[in-house]
């Protein structure tokens, strides 16, 4: 755990060594008050929740959780530093994990800026507080979802842009795997089976239960396993990358 801490940090303290951090951080915010106070209608809505903030949080993670993954293996790859990384005494999956949670620790403090908006509605009306904290763990988690895949597509190439947009069509097919843009393709000929077993593959299915303030362990499996797999063939790619 300590060589995988050592990487951790590395990557970490490499975020806020250039402008890409308060960048990121500055345009999640931005696009976070300005989805939730306007096209949220946060005040017109006359409720005490955060459900118009919550609500567009998967659709900004579409976009933006790519955006930071898509740099964690291409850039490696693209500049070489890849082949001195592997000769590191260290393992693959100490730092794929590494890697992964430096990312993660920077996607959630961005996630937690956000807490004006939790004082605005607390000044405002008394909202139920367990149900915005399930809401911000179901966020957190799922942002680790978005990152655990992304991690993995941007290990495929060397190309970021490459990298970016296929990690947000597959997180986009993820996310909307319960609505009926997915389900229609399916049904008709498809069993049953098969496309109830797709629909439970569907963010959205998950997350909609923890934002009622509901922690299933079922939902939290789900996203549990969904970044454990991710990871799992994050090293199994990189292996494969380095054998080659």
């Amino acid at each position: 755990m300590s060589k995988t801490f050592v990487v951790f940090l590395r990557e970490f303290s490499a975020y806020f060594s250039t402008p890409l951090a308060y960048v990121f951080i500055v345009i999640f915010l931005g696009l976070t008050g300005s989805f939730t106070f306007y096209m949220g209608s946060f005040f017109e809505r006359g409720q005490a929740d955060l459900q118009s903030f919550f609500g567009f949080l998967p659709w900004l993670f579409l976009i933006l959780i790519p955006a930071v993954s898509m740099r964690l293996w291409a850039e490696e790859r693209k500049s070489g530093t890849i082949e001195l990384l592997m000769t590191l005494p260290i393992s693959t999956a100490q730092v794929v994990i590494g890697k992964f949670l430096a990312a993660w620790a920077f996607v959630c403090i961005a996630i937690m800026l956000t807490f004006p908006i939790w004082i605005t509605v607390n000044y405002l009306g008394d909202p139920d507080n367990g149900v915005v904290a399930a809401s911000y763990i179901g966020s957190l988690v799922m942002a680790g979802s978005y990152l655990a895949i992304g991690s993995c597509i941007s290990a495929l190439t060397k190309n970021q842009v490459i990298a970016f947009i296929v990690a947000a069509l597959v997180c986009f097919l993820f996310l909307t795997a319960g609505l009926d843009i997915v389900q229609s393709f399916f049904q008709g000929w498809a069993p049953q089976v098969l496309v109830d077993g797709i629909s439970g593959l569907s963010f959205l299915t998950h997350i909609e239960a923890i934002r009622t303030g509901v922690i299933d362990l079922r939902d939290v499996v789900f996203f549990v396993s969904t970044i454990a797999v991710s990871l799992f063939i994050n090293v199994a790619i990189i292996d494969l990358k380095k054998a080659a």
